[in-house]
């Protein structure tokens, strides 16, 4: 029973020992059929030791056998056989990676040494190469970093089962195609495959190689997100970064600072939206490309208002559109196509000026329009207030008056009588003051009546002795 396995760099062709491990080459297979090593990293390669693969992470520590895909992770591994024991005595052989207590999971690894067997001892052998010892020559020659991780992008494109004895486990749901390449290995770091390196090359210029390789890869990814036009565009050679400024600095300060070394289109500190203070970096842009390098070699760490700036080449390439190699880059606005990048740049701030000063001229005469228009009516309704008044002078004064006088009194009552017990005072003064005058009153009554009686009853005597006379 056999395997082949197509990998960056060649095929391989794996025969399977399915008497000696069931288990193990039935895991091996139903992971084939599910496509679960394509795209795999072969990321440890030891010369004249082992090339190890079958992690999708390609970190070494990641994978699980058919029986954790189909279960859960509770199932991940599973336990390998022990017997009858295979050894590790050439190279081509095919084993699972142990991962300790004789756990199984997906990853495997290739012999590429000829007696292993002291150190690879707890690992099951499980196959062995039968075609493609060429690729192993291949595998056994690249060149790898300080960790055993190689510096070529090697990966399993496909794998191909040729004949497969064992019976699908229920729950197993075999892919129609083969599935599409991950994102990550679009935008890999590493070395292609296809390109040529040999022992001759230094490893610092591998290192180097690999380095413009990832950022080639963060300018893809870039582009995908939106933050640049093109992974493969520049940034303007004449504009410099200027940050770590006092917020006091101004633009003005900058480009007299800064015009010593030769003309400046345009020098701007960047600035709040809403409070307008400054965010302390600034962009400075020159007229030339020599006088912005004169102004970066000179310019850094120069202290400006207490403070050390830090100069360096502006990496902004937000207003521009790359064209292509050799076609040259257009701006995001088609009205300023085939312009210099200072002319759009001061036009752009020219115009959003412009537009703040028009909108606050605008305010400006809103509100005094509304002004006058909100004067003019107080003033009218006032006028009219105030006709109103003259026709109804008698009542209104009479009202007022009668009003003014009650809250007179009250405050009076209230200045006077400070507490509670000043006003009880005053109460039962006042009762008793009012209980006097009525006994006065009655007593003047009772007197009046009394008089009257008396008055009265002369009257009768003298009438009396009068007719007695008679």
């Amino acid at each position: 029973m056999s395997v082949v396995l197509e990998t960056t760099i060649g095929d391989l062709t794996i025969d399977l020992f399915i008497k000696e491990r069931p288990h193990s080459c039935k895991n091996f297979l139903k992971l084939c059929k599910l496509k679960y090593y394509n795209f795999c990293l072969f990321h440890h390669v030891q010369s004249n030791f082992v090339a190890q693969t079958g992690d999708p992470t390609g970190t070494g520590s990641g994978g699980q056998s058919v029986y954790g895909i189909l279960s859960g992770k509770d199932a991940r591994y599973y336990e390998g056989e022990k017997k009858p024991k295979i050894k590790h005595d050439r190279p081509g052989l095919v084993s699972m990676v142990n991962c300790g207590d004789n756990l199984i999971g997906s990853q495997f690894f290739i012999t590429l040494g000829e007696d292993t067997t002291c150190s690879l001892d707890e690992h099951i052998v499980f196959g062995e190469i039968a075609e493609g010892h060429d690729v192993l020559l291949k595998l056994n020659e690249t060149i790898c970093d300080a960790t055993h991780r190689p510096y070529q992008d090697i990966r399993i494109t496909h794998t191909v089962i040729l004949e497969d004895p064992y019976s699908d486990p229920d729950g197993l749901i075999v892919p129609c195609q083969s599935p599409e390449p991950p994102l990550e290995v679009l935008q890999s770091d590493r070395i292609g495959a296809d390109e040529d390196i040999t022992e001759d090359i230094d490893i610092e210029e591998l290192e180097e190689k690999r380095q413009e390789k990832e950022a080639q890869a963060r300018a893809t990814i870039l582009e995908i997100v939106g933050d640049l036009p093109s992974a493969d565009i520049a940034p303007p050679e004449n504009v410099l970064f200027v940050c770590k400024l006092n917020p006091v600095t101004s633009d003005d300060d900058l480009q007299i600072i800064f015009s010593r070394f030769g003309k400046i289109v345009s020098c701007e500190v960047i600035r709040d939206k809403k409070s307008g203070n400054s965010l302390q970096y600034a962009f400075v842009e020159f007229d030339n490309q020599k006088s912005c390098e004169d102004a970066y070699l000179k310019m850094d760490n120069v202290l400006i208002d207490d403070r050390r700036i830090h100069v360096d080449f502006s990496q902004s390439v937000s207003k521009i559109k790359w064209l292509g190699k050799g076609r040259g880059v257009k701006y995001t606005d088609k009205d300023d196509e085939g312009k210099n990048i200072s002319d759009k740049y001061s036009k752009y701030r020219n115009k959003k000026r412009d537009s703040y000063d028009s909108r606050n001229n605008y305010i400006k005469n809103k509100i005094s329009t509304h002004d006058s228009k909100r004067y003019r009516k107080d003033d009218k309704n006032y006028r009219y207030r105030e006709s109103e008044k003259e026709e109804r002078v008698p009542y209104t004064k009479y009202r007022r008056n009668e009003k003014d006088d009650n809250r007179r009194r009250e405050d009076k009552t209230r200045t006077n009588f400070r507490n509670e017990g000043e006003r009880k005072t005053d109460r039962n003064e006042r009762d008793g003051k009012n209980e006097k005058d009525d006994k006065n009153r009655r007593s003047n009554r009772d007197d009046r009546d009394k008089r009257s009686n008396r008055g009265d009853r002369t009257q009768r005597s003298d009438r009396h002795n009068r007719d007695s006379r008679r």
